[in-house]
């Protein structure tokens, strides 16, 4: 596929055009480290304070290696017992707590409640590592730590032209995506009709918007071209331009088959369409892994990539037919203006340099949702940010831009917890990717994807917890150096009989 450029968008000028990469047809196959151990568990060693007497009786008659044995066990045993009474317990508190602790210890508790927890297991398309709940990454030498501020459920940043993802926070969590949907829809659609093309828009073309959808502005029996109706969808967001598009495209239900092989097509395997536009709809989810996906691929477009960097433009009003025995009036047209905040700022958020789109999304069900492409120095990073919690002004833009920062100064310190895999049909062309592998399988393939790249999570799921799996674990240790020992006894102080 020849390379395309990205046209300077005017909020753009200043750091050149977007040099972006080739085809993901011809991808480069980075060194990824699937699976890895999580953070260590933080085990401090207990006082071991048993009481006086416990284990105090050991018989006169014993031998002398049987006297040794018993004070190993003697040892071994004690050492259980106090660790067991040092280390808390998973549910006791340490000390009793007052009517009025205990109710903000309850309402804390229900507060906990409300917010949900990822999967305990989730898809491994890309690697392990990226099915693994929490923060991934791999900090080398000269490597920023992540940023503090980040709260949002599900984040990833991602080098655009390899394909290397360079750090995740559970990446395959499926959630609401908002308007960001709106990516896959374009990415599907958009080869289908020329920008030239016009239509007439019909009343059934508009009917079952959402109530607080967003809106460009389209009115019944007016007509646009392709070109103005993109500019709706990815300036305003307008959940209108989407519907006439889909209308043109045979109805919902098959541009939303349409939308969905296509995600399949993509590898977005967590991704389940309903509503074309992102609007809330049981079901619809995406993941901050998919989203990047369905970006990058997006962005081999050079219509997608100069519609998602635009800034402003003008949209065609409503045309009046002239009254009798006047001249056809020129069509008015009213300015719109791109809803991505990195590209045009806000009261307390500054235009991110170097930004050259995607997509943004905010309902009720997906909070914000953004997902960004930046250009520095030559190299370009995907940042994908899902429903922050924080209570910051703008709290989604402000976390892309810190992972965004955090990317560029990190890039070549990092090992790649993973990678953006390329479209289905390149990887069976390559022999990259068989039927049953991670990729094509999805969350149903993870759990043995999981255990043949090494996931440690099952091996840590079964062990036991709180301060008697510790206890016990110690004590296995301890019983393995009492065999070792009476080995060694016995060799060193042979029963009589065998003198």
């Amino acid at each position: 596929m020849t390379q395309l450029h990205t046209p300077k968008a005017s909020r753009n000028q200043e750091t050149g055009r977007l040099s972006f990469m080739g085809s993901v047809s011809r991808p480069r196959r980075p060194s990824c480290r699937a699976g890895g151990a999580g953070p260590a568990a933080d085990a401090s060693p207990a006082a071991s304070t048993g009481r006086a007497g416990t284990f105090s009786s050991v018989s006169a008659f014993l031998s002398p290696t049987n006297r040794v044995t018993a004070l190993l066990v003697t040892s071994a045993l004690t050492l259980t017992l106090s660790l067991s009474l040092a280390a808390p317990a998973a549910h006791a508190d340490e000390k009793p707590r007052n009517e009025k602790e205990q109710q903000k210890d309850a309402e804390g508790k229900k507060d906990r409640k409300e917010i949900p927890e990822p999967p305990s297991r989730m898809a491994t398309v890309g690697g392990a590592r990226l099915g693994q709940p929490g923060t991934q990454v791999d900090l080398g030498s000269g490597a920023p730590v992540l940023p503090m501020k980040l709260s949002a459920r599900s984040w990833i940043v991602a080098d655009a032209e390899s394909g290397d993802v360079l750090a995740a926070h559970n990446a395959h969590w499926p959630l609401a995506p908002a308007s960001t949907l709106k990516m896959l829809f374009a990415d599907a659609l958009m080869p289908k009709f020329p920008k030239t093309l016009s239509h007439k828009v019909e009343p059934s073309d508009l009917a079952g918007i959402g109530p607080g959808s967003s809106l460009v502005g389209i009115k019944e029996e007016q007509t646009y071209t392709v070109h103005d109706l993109w500019r709706g969808v990815f300036l305003k967001s307008g959940n209108d331009a989407v519907r006439v598009l889909a209308a043109m495209n045979g109805g919902l239900p098959r541009t939303v088959a349409d939308m969905q092989a296509h995600a399949e097509e993509l590898q977005a395997l967590d991704t389940k369409v309903v509503s074309p536009d992102g609007y809330d709809a049981p079901g619809q989810v995406s993941s901050a892994y998919d989203l990047t996906l369905i970006a990058r691929s997006g962005l081999q477009k050079k219509d997608f990539r100069e519609y998602s960097a635009t800034l402003r433009a003008q949209f065609p009003g409503e045309a009046l037919k002239p009254k009798k025995g006047e001249k056809p009036k020129k069509r008015p047209t009213f300015e719109i203006q791109n809803t991505n905040r990195l590209l045009g700022g806000a009261p307390g958020l500054k235009p991110y340099r170097g930004i050259a789109g995607v997509k943004n999304g905010n309902t009720t069900r997906a909070g914000t949702t953004f997902t960004g492409v930046a250009e520095r120095d030559g190299k370009v990073l995907l940042v994908t940010v899902m429903n922050p919690s924080s209570d910051e002004p703008h709290a989604v833009y402000q976390e892309t831009a810190r992972l965004l920062d955090w990317g560029f100064a990190s890039h070549g310190k990092v090992k790649p917890v993973g990678r953006l895999v390329p479209p289905r049909s390149v990887d069976t062309a390559r022999g990259e990717q068989g039927p049953d592998s991670p990729a094509r399988s999805g969350t149903g393939g993870s759990a043995g994807a999981a255990a043949q790249q090494g996931d440690g999570r099952k091996v840590a799921a079964e062990q036991p917890s709180g301060g008697m799996g510790t206890a016990l674990a110690i004590t296995g240790g301890v019983l393995v150096v009492l065999a070792a020992g009476v080995f060694l006894i016995n060799r060193r102080w042979p029963a009589r009989g065998r003198r």
